[in-house]
């Protein structure tokens, strides 16, 4: 005879309040507490070991009510399922990098500066890292124009904005790697135009982390998988 009890949520899955089960927190949702966090504490609002702390909870919690407390001092709990906004500034006008240039050699972009409305980067045995989380557009849909000959660029890419991305690759390759979130009605545009020849441009979305934040940030999402992180 088989058992017709009601089986029991779990209580790590319900509101705690007798009601419906507790939201299931997404990759996303963890990825945008993790974003806030890290913010924070380069605001100096968190030690590195708070948010080291805080980091291990976020990947070891299943609903985004466990999520919620731990930017409940730092940004309204909403944050946490609400659509990323972009950190880029749009300031229609002129002015603003047209041209960056690296010949056996190398720039980087990063923090604010201005983006003209078509800028072109050539990399020529060289590179240019650009990081457009904190850039100023000066216009609403910007062209990037990356021409990369034995060498390449890495293009950090802020969530919240529609990005569009045509490649070439001849002897070499482009690695495109972009949430699958659409982005908010209205949201600025950039266009990526890739052209490579024995070389490669990646980009990615999010800003833009030092090795030890990607190892840290990888260790972590390993021991969560795993079940070695205490909740």
């Amino acid at each position: 005879m088989s058992d017709l009890t009601p089986r029991q949520p779990d209580a790590e899955t319900t509101s705690g309040s007798g009601g419906p089960p507790a939201l299931r927190a997404s990759d996303a949702d963890r990825e945008r507490v993790v974003e806030i966090l890290r913010q924070a504490a380069g605001d100096g609002r968190l030690d590195v070991d708070e948010l080291d702390e805080r980091l291990q909870r976020i990947y070891a919690s299943k609903t985004v009510v466990e999520l919620r407390p731990l930017i409940a001092d730092l940004t309204p709990a909403e944050a946490v399922t609400a659509q990323p906004a972009s950190g880029v500034t749009v300031r229609p006008g002129e002015g603003g990098t047209g041209t960056i240039l690296s010949i056996m050699g190398g720039n980087d972009r990063k923090g604010r500066w201005r983006v003209a409305k078509h800028c072109k980067v050539i990399n020529i045995m060289g590179g240019s890292d650009l990081d457009l989380n904190q850039a100023e557009l000066s216009d609403r849909e910007v062209t990037i124009t990356v021409f990369s000959l034995m060498g390449g660029s890495d293009i950090y890419v802020p969530k919240g904005v529609d990005v569009h991305v045509s490649k070439l690759g001849l002897m070499g390759g482009n690695d495109v790697e972009l949430d699958d979130e659409t982005p908010p009605l209205g949201a600025p545009v950039i266009r990526l135009r890739l052209i490579s020849i024995m070389g490669g441009t990646d980009v990615k979305q999010g800003p833009k982390l030092s090795r030890a934040e990607r190892k840290r940030q990888q260790e972590l999402r390993r021991a969560a998988e795993r079940g070695e992180l205490e909740r």
